[in-house]
């Protein structure tokens, strides 16, 4: 297999780079280098500063940048800072709009909970919101994986996580302005960012894909990886 370029994976809250792991072997095996950092940074541009400054140190001059919920505001703002570096974009269960007065409260209670009380009591009530119903009562497995993901963050790197959260910029004037090839892939039974938000950036990126992925909710490359993998890997193979 020829080498097909670099794909960046950027992780949703409040996991981390291992949420990525269903995804390496099978994209590697399609000619692409996958790099999946971890988030240290505490302000949105601070991070795509890190992941531009990540790729300088590998001498990568483009890549595909690829996100889940909180890894995808992370990728429009690589593509608002550093356009020259995003060679395509893959969108996972995400928003271009910033935070609503009344979400940013949640964050700062949310950011508490986190600095005090830790992983665990973020994960306690992140979960029902981060996996789909079905998921949720017929693949308890996931729902062990994912808790089991969290848990490996401190209590700091949680708090970050939720900073970033809330310095993200509202990227919907970006929207219209993208022409890198783009793939937007939501989850039918996603609460968080509902399929009707990733319709709304579909219209809005001219040339974009999009793909709903049945009966998973806001993680489909952990609820469902084989349906998530074969939709990625046909993007990447017929359009980036």
């Amino acid at each position: 297999m020829r080498a097909r370029g670099a794909l960046v994976l950027l992780h949703a809250f409040p996991l981390n780079a291992s949420m990525w792991e269903p995804q390496c072997g099978t994209l590697a095996e399609h000619g692409w280098r996958v790099i999946a950092p971890d988030m240290v940074s505490a302000s949105m541009d601070d991070c795509a500063g890190d992941v531009v400054d990540l790729l300088d140190g590998l001498h990568i001059h483009d890549a595909v940048i690829g996100g889940c919920s909180m890894g995808g505001y992370l990728a429009f703002n690589v593509l608002r800072l550093a356009p020259t570096y995003v060679r395509g974009l893959l969108l996972v269960d995400t928003r271009s709009q910033a935070d609503a007065p009344e979400a940013l409260e949640g964050r700062k209670k949310l950011l508490e909970k986190a600095e005090r009380q830790g992983p665990s009591a973020v994960l306690d009530e992140m979960i029902p919101k981060l996996l789909g119903e079905t998921t949720r009562r017929e693949r308890p497995g996931v729902v062990e994986l994912v808790r089991s993901l969290g848990m490996t963050n401190s209590n700091d790197a949680v708090a970050r996580m939720v900073r970033v959260l809330m310095s993200r910029p509202d990227v919907t004037p970006l929207l219209s302005t993208i022409h890198a090839p783009t793939l937007i892939v939501v989850g039918e039974e996603d609460t968080i960012t509902p399929p009707a938000l990733s319709r709304q950036m579909h219209d809005a990126i001219r040339g974009s894909e999009l793909a709903i992925v049945p009966r998973v909710g806001h993680l489909p490359n952990l609820e469902q990886p084989d349906a998530f993998n074969g939709i990625v890997t046909r993007f990447l193979d017929h359009r980036v």
